[in-house]
């Protein structure tokens, strides 16, 4: 048995490591992914400068996630196409860990949700990603984009970050410190690098123009002597591994915050991969191996001094766009930003702040699919609040809740609308066993019902509503057949009407239980209180001879010598006679 056991356990493990097969797809065609990793590379470095700074660590920081969790997640994970590092919706969430527990609380923070993600991936949590409903994703999408604009207001406006962790109120501020005194090369800066980025992006779709505006604002920036401040100084290369961050004492206070930060890249990165595969033919990513990938990546940034990484969506497109066929595109990525850190800090260290304020800004509206979103709003009712809903809890609340409310709504509504699909529809008796008179005579004392669709707790109560204001028969037919699903609640309800009935002298006839629901039929005494009245039949023919039969004895019906005992019925509207 142990060495069953330990047989499972490595071949669990095996699953979630590099394989041959990765090696061979990375030998196909290399030099296509060496050029698509430049470009991702190029794309990426003014993002990893901007949300390194809005997280409130720095550009190091920034720089680091890019470098030592890209190389990482890019081996490790599930995804061939895969892009990771720092994200605006990961910044979203670091902010307020900042300004309540300090910037070193973010490394300790960062390794936890690592450990958490390498959990789930042992757990095969991956898989549960597809239960997440696309008005929840889109409404998560359209608010990260709003707070990431909104983050970026300070520098774009060249005001000191105002303190506060509420990005609405950060922003008011910030709005109120420029009013007092207008900054307006800041201002144009900005603007001129979101103008650059979307009329380019338009017009030359395959040019990284984030990267050329980034380099255009700091030349003029650096020759009109423009009085905006700058990224400031940044070291060459990256710090030594560390864990002097690591503080024993503080590990359950910042729990909570690692729970919300391991949720969010689960969620980001597995978001990411699902839109790398869409995007192309024959790409299938493994989610529980991304996760791995993640978790990895996650415990070993916060050891050089980054922030907590997921899967880049804008970066993922940008690589699967170039014509990245293989892990090899995100690992020249990685490689390409690690020497711009050796190389090139004293120049990356130029770049003024509202540059890369204008790079973010741009991002946030590129997120912006307003097609996707008009589509979502026009679906359904319910599809546009869980939209709505879930983009006024980012912006006002956190990413988590958000989602949790989100998921919440959206199940609530789902359940809504299965248990209204539940029907208790009365059908007529079947002709073919009986005459025209016996026929007329039985319908005026036997009802059937037959029960269509889910009987749940959301749709139990109505149910046993409408069973219990059943009147002037003596027998009622239960025909289950097409029963859906059952849980305990309905089973309950069952049994309840079936012991109101019977107190009000209604015989209670039950057919076509499928061997799914007897189980928890049992469990609750339903089906033995139908097994010890003798009330349940396996067909509705069945139920309704043993119907007339009760009649008889009663002395409701005269007995009758020889009728029609086919099992045949013209009920056309469902193929068997359950």
């Amino acid at each position: 048995m142990s060495r069953m056991v330990a047989q499972a356990v490595r071949a669990r493990i095996t699953s979630l490591l590099p394989s041959r097969s990765d090696l061979a797809q990375v030998r196909r065609d290399p030099r296509r992914d060496l050029l698509a990793g430049l470009t991702v590379a190029i794309v990426a470095l003014p993002l990893a400068l901007g949300f390194g700074v809005s997280s409130g660590l720095g550009a190091t920081a920034g720089l680091a996630t890019a470098v030592v969790a890209g190389a990482l997640a890019a081996v490790f994970g599930g995804s061939n196409l895969q892009v990771s590092g720092p994200t605006g919706a990961m910044t979203v969430v670091l902010v307020p860990i900042v300004a309540q527990y300090g910037p070193t609380a973010v490394f300790t923070v960062g390794l936890m949700a690592g450990v958490m993600l390498v959990l789930l991936a042992a757990l095969r949590a991956g898989r549960y990603m597809q239960y997440v409903p696309a008005p929840v994703i889109e409404g998560f999408t359209l608010g990260i984009a709003g707070v990431i604009g909104l983050q970026q207001v300070p520098n774009a406006l060249g005001v000191p970050k105002p303190e506060g962790d509420k990005v609405l109120v950060v922003t008011w501020h910030a709005a109120e410190e420029f009013i007092k005194a207008p900054h307006w090369t800041a201002v144009a800066l900005a603007g001129a690098v979101v103008v650059l980025m979307l009329a380019g992006g338009r017009w030359r779709p395959t040019v990284p123009f984030s990267i050329v505006a980034v380099i255009a604002a700091t030349v003029v920036a650096q020759v009109a002597h423009l009085d905006v401040k700058p990224i400031g100084n940044l070291p060459a290369g990256l710090p030594a591994p560390s864990l002097s961050f690591l503080d024993p004492g503080s590990l359950g206070s910042l729990l909570a915050p690692a729970v919300a930060v391991a949720a969010l890249a689960a969620l980001e990165s597995l978001m990411s991969a699902a839109a790398a595969d869409a995007m192309t033919v024959g790409q299938r990513h493994d989610p529980d191996r991304e996760l791995l990938g993640q978790g990895l990546a996650n415990i070993a940034a916060p050891l050089f001094g980054g922030v907590p990484a997921t899967g880049a969506i804008a970066r993922t497109a940008v690589n699967v766009r170039t014509g990245a066929g293989s892990r090899l595109a995100a690992l020249t990525h990685a490689a390409v930003l690690a020497v711009i850190v050796f190389a090139a800090a004293p120049l990356v260290s130029k770049i003024p702040l509202a540059a890369l304020a204008g790079v973010l800004l741009a991002t946030a509206i590129r997120m912006v699919e307003v097609g996707s979103l008009k589509a979502m709003a026009r679906a359904t009712r319910s599809d546009a609040v869980i939209l709505a809903l879930t983009a006024v809890a980012t912006l006002a609340l956190d990413l988590v809740y958000a989602v949790i409310i989100g998921l919440v709504v959206a199940g609530a509504l789902a359940l809504r609308a299965v248990a209204q699909q539940a029907r208790l529809d009365q059908v007529p008796l079947d002709r073919a066993d009986h005459t025209a008179e016996e026929h007329a005579l039985l319908a005026e004392h036997i009802v059937a019902y037959r029960i269509d669709g889910p009987l749940f707790f959301a749709a139990a109560h109505r149910f046993l509503l409408e069973l219990t204001e059943v009147a002037d028969v003596r027998v009622v037919i239960l025909r289950m057949s097409r029963v859906s699903t059952m849980d305990a609640t309905g089973a309950l309800v069952l049994k309840d009407a079936v012991e109101k009935l019977d107190r009000r002298g209604i015989v209670v006839l039950a057919s076509g239980i499928r061997p799914g629901q007897r189980q928890v039929l049992d469990s609750v005494g339903a089906l033995e209180l139908l097994r010890h009245e003798g009330r349940e039949y396996a067909s509705t023919p069945e139920a309704i001879r043993a119907a007339r039969d009760h009649l008889e004895m009663a002395g409701v019906l005269a007995a009758v010598p020889a009728r029609r005992t086919s099992p045949k019925s013209t009920d056309t509207s469902e193929e068997p006679v359950l």
